[in-house]
């Protein structure tokens, strides 16, 4: 029997009216990348360095986290594990000038085939088209013959500009977007990324500022860290217009706004080190309406976690591969088991090549497994010795050096930066010795620890099928020879 036209009409707008209330009652997601952004750079983290008053409102009205550590201190791969939720290892990212692979989804893609996002990127380059021109013409007509360059097709929106621009690029995708659809809009900023250009009005006076245990006082570490807050203090202003246009559209009530850092900043022991200043990166989550305001977190997340949490918070389960945790109970004050542990890689930086002279700032391989308390840091590249990525030229570490040379450095930073071969392993009382200064590893009251943690990196990398050996699981150091002899400057090794 046929329904009259009148009546089907009626039943078809009645089943339309249902997808787009089901659609529009999923919420938006802005998922806004700093660059090279170390914990516990913004102030309402109570660091007396910076003034961030947007990203401190938008904590007092959500959540903020202090230990969400990044799958590596560096851009690239960094951003795979936020966007696949997946270790650098397991999404094959782990060369800095990789594109990812397409086989490798992430979780905008998800996000559109499953739920009918409309999606985009925008604002600094986005890294994973494996697209920075220093690789050359020849690596770009390589990408170009076996199409690689594939995130034209991943989302609908893309673009690419300063931290200027990514606000305008913003507001033109939200005037794109489908009225029935709702968004996800991952948007990122070049602030603080070196070299460093804050206008005087955002930088601090070097003489006021607080400079952590692990770099000593020299005036060219204090002119770079003003420099380096400067940046933060710039960032932060970008962030509230992006607050002000999301405002400006009606959009703030539903809309999740995620808001964390790439890596570590570019200075030593941060950015492309393991230790927590490379890796250790601010996160603060607002949901109107469902976290509650003012949320405080030191539970341990990973990068990994981020994109299973997003769309966990759209009704959608994680990607196949995904191996993160989702933290959306967390989020919402339900009942929530804490990871045990997160898990970072290092790998090679940028397009430098192998040389006989090469620095850690270039080439390093190492993993890390950390505890709430403990730390376990494997070298696969000791005898390489150690620079900072990106500032090496400054006068932060050329003061250092010259210290260092004329005997007025401290015994543990002497021997963090300036100890070649490096340890194989470290392992770091994060209690006691929050700059991870007094390597520990081998010592015998310590013995279960470290075993327990290199048990547990060996399993990461045996299930992410990592390319690197796997550390000694058979009470050896790192010279091949039995554990509990006493090491380079005194110290025992595992």
């Amino acid at each position: 029997m046929s329904l009259p036209a009148p009546l089907i009409t009626l039943l078809f707008a009645f089943t339309a009216g249902l997808l787009t209330a089901a659609t529009s009652s999923k919420p938006n997601i802005l998922f806004v990348l700093s660059d090279d952004h170390s914990y516990p750079f913004l102030s309402c983290y109570g660091d007396p360095n910076v003034r961030t008053p947007a990203l401190d409102q938008l904590a007092a009205e959500g959540m903020k986290f202090h230990r969400l550590f990044t799958v590596a201190p560096q851009c690239v791969p960094s951003r795979a594990g936020y966007l696949t939720g997946r270790s650098a290892v397991g999404a094959r990212m782990t060369r800095f000038s990789s594109p990812l692979p397409r086989d490798e989804i992430t979780f905008p893609e998800i996000l559109r085939e499953k739920a009918g996002y409309y999606t985009g990127i925008c604002g600094r380059a986005y890294h994973l088209d494996g697209s920075n021109p220093a690789n050359g013409p020849t690596s770009a007509r390589i990408l170009a013959e076996h199409g690689l360059k594939s995130f034209a097709q991943r989302v609908d929106y893309l673009r690419t500009g300063s931290d200027t621009v990514a606000i305008e690029q913003m507001r033109e995708f939200l005037a794109q977007k489908p009225a029935d659809k709702p968004f996800c809009l991952w948007l990122n900023f070049s602030d603080p990324h070196h070299p460093w250009t804050p206008p005087a009005s955002d930088r601090p006076d070097p003489a006021t500022l607080k400079l952590p245990p692990h770099w000593p006082d020299l005036p060219g570490l204090r002119e770079q860290l003003a420099d380096y807050c400067g940046e933060v203090n710039r960032v932060d202003r970008s962030m509230k217009a992006v607050l002000d246009l999301l405002a400006e559209r009606g959009l703030a009530r539903n809309t999740i706004v995620v808001f964390a850092g790439d890596n570590g900043a570019a200075l030593p022991h941060g950015k492309g080190s393991l230790y927590d200043p490379g890796c250790n990166v601010p996160l603060v989550i607002r949901w109107p309406g469902v976290v509650k305001p003012g949320g405080d977190s030191r539970a341990l997340l990973s990068g990994e976690d981020i994109a299973p949490t997003l769309l966990a918070a759209a009704g959608l389960a994680p990607g196949p591969k995904m191996s993160g945790h989702n933290f959306l109970p967390l989020l919402t004050g339900k009942t929530y088991v804490p990871r045990k542990h997160v898990f970072s890689e290092r790998g090679p930086h940028g397009t430098a090549p192998v040389t006989l002279q090469m620095r850690s700032s270039a080439n390093d391989f190492s993993r890390s497994a950390r505890s709430d308390r403990y730390k376990f840091i494997y070298n696969c590249t000791p005898w390489v010795p150690y620079s900072p990525v990106d500032s090496s030229g400054g006068a932060g570490w050329t003061q250092m050096t010259t210290a260092n040379e004329q005997g007025k450095l401290s015994a543990g930073l002497r021997t963090t930066y300036f100890t070649t071969p490096r340890p194989v392993y470290e392992l770091y009382d994060l209690e006691a010795d929050p700059s991870e200064l007094n390597n520990l590893s081998g010592q015998a009251a310590l013995h279960t620890i470290e075993r327990e943690l290199r048990t547990t990196l060996a399993e990461k990398m045996i299930v992410d099928f990592d390319y690197l050996p796997l550390p000694d699981l058979l009470d050896r150091d790192g010279t091949g020879t039995k554990a509990g002899k006493a090491g380079k400057n005194g110290k025992t090794k595992l």
